[in-house]
C-alpha cells in the first residue's frame, strides 16, 4: 500500500484544509470544490484526509457497506443477520474522468437477466464511495452522463440501475470532493450547487515558503515512510480533534441571532433557493465545534459565508467567484445578539486549522499560506470604454476595391462589449460520434433509440425487442423446452441512440480598422459573447483567431473555457487593415491540428466580418474567397456573421459565406428574439389572409 503525503505536512492552505476538515467533522456540509491554478498540490491535500477520517463500521461480507446499527432494507446484498459488525478505514474512491456509466454505477449480468432472472448486479464507484469520499480530479471535465448520476445520487442518497425491466437500488451516501483547473472550463450550475464549499488555491508568491513547500516534497519522495513516520505525531493528533468535534457537534447551539445572519447574508447576496441557508448553518456549526465551542458565534457565520457562497452567487460562466468582504461585514453588523457572537478571536493571526506546528519548522502542519500558497479571487480587469475621436465615417466604396476605412491604420484602445443576448441555434449538418453535449445531433450513449446493432465490445444498452428477434428463430434448436427464452451472446443487441453533441466552435473575429466604425466593435463583440456564452451551454469546446494589420493571432488555442475565451475577447484591441484571407488560413491550420488530436468532435467556423478584405497580398479579395473555399472543400461547418452596417451594403459576407459553403446571418439575425419575432410576424400575417 502506497504511503501519501501527510494532511499535516502540508505547508498553508489555510481554507482549503479547514473546508476538508469539516467535511470530516459534519459530512452534511456537503463537499468541497477546489478550484486553483495547476501545480497547487489540490490532489495532495484532498487524498492526504483519507487518512484522518475515524474508522467504519460495517456489516460483513456486505458489498454496499451497510451500517450493523442500521442496515439498508433494499441491499442487494440484503437481509442482514444481526451481528457480523467489522471496523474498516473509510474509503477515498477516485472517479476517472474517462470512467464508463457502467463503472460509476454498476453493471447487471444483461445475458443472465433475460435468460435465468437472475439480478447479477456488480457494485460501481458509487457503492464502493458509500459512507466514505467520492473524489473527482478535474470534475469540470467530467463527462454529462456521469454528472446526471451524480446528481441523482448526491439528491437522494441512492443509486438507481434499471435495464429493460431488472431494477438495482443500493445506498450511496457520500462526502463528494472535486479538483478543478477553471482555465480547462467550468462546471453545470447543477453540480456547482452540490458542493458544500468552495474554495481557491493559487502558488504563494513568498519565496520561504515556497522553499518549504520544495523541502518537504522531495524529503517526502526520498523516503515516504520515513517521512510520514516524522508527522504521525501531528496526524494522530489532528485524527483525535476531529472525533472530539464530532462528538461535540450534537450539542452546539446555533442561535436566532446567528440563523437572522444567516438568511440575511444569503439575501443581501441573492443566492439561489434554500441551500446555501442550510449549508452555512451546517458550516457554522461545524465550525463551532472544530473550535471546541458549544455556540455558534458571528465569526462563524462569517467563515461559513466565505466558503459556502462564492460559488452560489454566480449568474454565467464569465462571472468571477467571490464574495465583497464589506458588504458581507455590513450585512453582518445589521444584527445585534447578547454579546457572545461579537466576542473577536482570541488569535486572529495564529496557528492554522490543524493546530501545533511541524517537526520541520518553518510553515508546519499549522502554518498560513498554502502548499503553494493560499486562495484567493484574481482582481478582474477593468473595463473602459474606446476612445472614438479617431474614428472614421463610413463610406460605401466599389464591389471591386472594397476597402476598409482605416482610421489612420493605428491601434486601438479595446472597447467594451455590448450585453449578451440570446442566440439563435447554430449546428453542425449530418450526424457525427463525438463527445456528449448539446449541439449538434450524434450517435450518443444516451438520446432517443433509432435502431440496433451488434455491440462491439461490452454491451450497455440492450435492444430489447432486436435482441428477442434475434433469439426467436432459434428456440427449437436450442432445445427450448419451458416458458423462459433461451437467449445466447451473438442475440444481444445494442441500441442505436441519438442524442446531441457538444462541437469546437472556432471563432475567427475581424479586429481591423473597419469594425471599429461608429462603434461597431461594441457590438461585434457583444456578438460573439453571446455565442460563447451558448457554447458553455451547449458543452462546446472553443477557439478564437483574430486577424488585422499584417496577419492573424491565434488568440486563443481551443479549450473547454469559455470565460478565457471572454476574457482574450474583452482585451482585443482593433486597427489596421483587414488581412481575411491570413485569418482564414490560420483557422484551417487550428482545425487541421484539432482533427487529428480529437478526430469525433467535429467543427464549426464562425467567421464575425464584414467581409471587407484589404491586406494580405496584391488581390486580397480573391486571396480571401480561395482560403474560404479550401474549408469548404475540407467539409467544415461555416457560418458568417455579417457585421456590415450602414444605409448602403456591399453584400460581401454573403460572398464570403457562398465560397465557404456556409450561411451568412447578420447581427441582428442571431438574435433568438429576432428570429421568434419573424414567426409571430408570419403566424399574424397567415391569419390575416385567412380573415380576408
Amino acid at each position: 500500500m502506497s504511503t501519501r503525503f501527510p494532511f499535516t505536512a502540508v505547508v498553508g492552505m489555510d481554507d482549503l484544509r479547514l473546508a476538508l476538515l469539516l467535511n470530516a467533522v459534519s459530512p452534511a456540509v456537503g463537499g468541497v470544490l477546489v478550484r486553483g491554478e495547476k501545480g497547487t498540490a489540490k490532489s495532495t491535500a484532498v487524498r492526504a484526509l483519507a487518512e484522518l477520517l475515524p474508522e467504519v463500521a460495517v456489516v460483513a461480507g456486505c458489498r454496499f457497506s451497510c451500517d450493523p446499527a442500521s442496515p439498508d432494507p433494499g441491499c442487494p446484498d440484503g437481509p442482514h443477520a444481526e451481528g457480523g459488525a467489522q471496523a474498516r478505514p473509510a474509503r477515498m474512491v477516485e472517479l476517472p474522468v474517462g470512467a464508463s456509466e457502467d463503472r460509476l454505477v454498476g453493471a447487471l449480468d444483461i445475458e443472465k437477466a433475460l435468460a435465468e432472472g437472475v439480478k447479477a448486479f456488480e457494485p460501481g464507484l458509487l457503492a464502493a464511495a458509500h459512507r466514505g469520499i467520492l473524489y473527482v480530479d478535474e470534475v469540470n471535465l467530467l463527462s454529462d452522463h456521469l454528472i446526471d448520476h451524480l446528481l441523482d445520487a448526491a439528491a437522494m442518497g441512492a443509486s438507481h440501475v434499471e435495464r429493460e425491466g431488472v431494477s438495482v437500488r443500493h445506498a450511496a451516501r457520500f462526502l463528494l470532493v472535486g479538483t478543478m483547473n477553471p482555465e480547462e472550463g467550468e462546471l453545470r450550475p447543477q453540480l456547482l450547487d452540490r458542493f458544500g464549499l468552495t474554495v481557491e488555491v493559487a502558488a504563494s508568491r513568498d519565496p520561504r515558503e515556497r522553499v518549504e513547500v520544495v523541502r518537504r516534497r522531495l524529503a517526502f519522495e526520498d523516503d515516504p515512510a520515513g517521512f510520514a513516520a516524522r508527522w504521525a505525531g501531528e496526524e494522530a493528533a489532528l485524527r483525535e480533534r476531529i472525533v472530539a468535534a464530532r462528538e461535540l457537534l450534537p450539542k452546539v447551539v446555533l442561535g436566532d441571532t446567528a440563523l437572522l445572519r444567516i438568511a440575511a447574508t444569503c439575501a443581501a447576496f441573492e443566492v439561489d433557493g434554500m441551500r446555501a441557508d442550510i449549508v452555512m448553518a451546517r458550516t457554522a456549526t461545524a465550525l463551532a465545534a472544530w473550535a471546541g465551542r458549544d455556540e455558534v458565534t458571528g465569526d462563524d457565520v462569517r467563515q461559513a459565508a466565505l466558503l459556502a457562497l462564492p460559488h452560489r452567487r454566480r449568474r454565467n460562466p464569465f462571472d468571477a467567484p467571490g464574495l465583497d468582504e464589506d458588504k458581507l461585514d455590513e450585512t453582518l453588523e445589521q444584527f445585534e445578539d447578547d454579546g457572545h457572537d461579537d466576542e473577536p478571536d482570541p488569535d486572529p493571526d495564529g496557528p492554522g486549522p490543524d493546530g501545533g506546528g511541524g517537526p520541520d519548522g518553518g510553515g508546519g502542519p499549522d502554518g498560513g499560506g498554502g502548499l503553494d500558497g493560499g486562495g484567493g479571487v484574481p482582481p478582474q480587469a477593468g473595463d473602459g470604454d474606446a476612445p472614438e475621436a479617431g474614428d472614421v465615417p463610413e463610406e460605401a466604396p466599389s464591389p471591386a476595391q472594397a476597402p476598409a476605412p482605416q482610421g489612420g491604420g493605428g491601434e486601438r484602445a479595446a472597447v467594451k462589449a455590448a450585453e449578451p443576448f440570446r442566440t439563435r441555434m447554430l449546428s453542425v449538418p449530418g450526424v457525427g460520434d463525438g463527445a456528449a453535449g448539446r449541439r449538434s445531433r450524434a450517435r450518443t450513449e444516451h438520446g432517443r433509440t433509432t435502431g440496433a446493432t451488434r455491440p462491439r465490445g461490452a454491451l450497455t444498452k440492450l435492444h430489447l425487442a432486436a435482441t428477442v428477434r434475434a433469439a426467436a428463430p432459434h428456440q427449437r434448436a436450442r432445445g427450448r423446452s419451458g416458458a423462459g427464452l433461451v437467449v445466447r451472446r451473438d442475440d444481444l443487441r445494442q441500441a442505436v441512440r441519438e442524442g446531441r453533441e457538444g462541437n469546437l466552435v472556432l471563432f475567427v473575429v475581424d479586429a481591423s480598422g473597419s469594425m471599429a466604425a461608429r462603434k461597431r466593435m461594441g457590438a461585434v463583440k457583444g456578438a460573439v459573447l453571446s455565442l460563447l456564452l451558448d457554447a458553455y451551454q451547449r458543452r462546446d469546446k472553443v477557439g478564437l483567431v483574430t486577424f488585422r494589420g499584417r496577419g492573424a493571432e491565434l488568440a486563443l488555442p481551443p479549450t473547454s473555457s469559455v470565460d478565457a475565451a471572454a476574457a482574450r475577447l474583452e482585451e482585443l484591441p482593433t486597427g489596421g487593415r483587414t488581412p481575411l484571407s491570413a485569418g482564414l488560413l490560420r483557422a484551417r491550420d487550428v482545425l487541421r491540428v484539432e482533427r487529428l488530436r480529437d478526430p469525433s468532435r467535429r467543427p464549426l467556423l464562425v467567421v464575425v466580418t464584414d467581409g471587407r478584405a484589404t491586406g494580405g497580398g496584391p488581390d486580397p479579395v480573391g486571396l480571401a474567397a480561395r482560403a474560404a473555399r479550401l474549408h469548404a472543400a475540407d467539409g467544415t461547418a461555416a457560418v458568417v456573421v455579417d457585421c456590415e452596417a450602414g444605409p448602403v451594403r456591399l453584400g460581401l459576407a454573403g460572398d464570403l459565406a457562398r465560397n465557404l459553403g456556409g450561411t451568412a446571418v447578420t447581427l441582428d439575425e442571431l438574435r433568438a428574439d429576432a428570429i421568434a419575432g419573424l414567426v409571430r410576424e408570419a403566424q399574424v400575417n397567415r391569419s390575416v389572409r385567412r380573415a380576408a
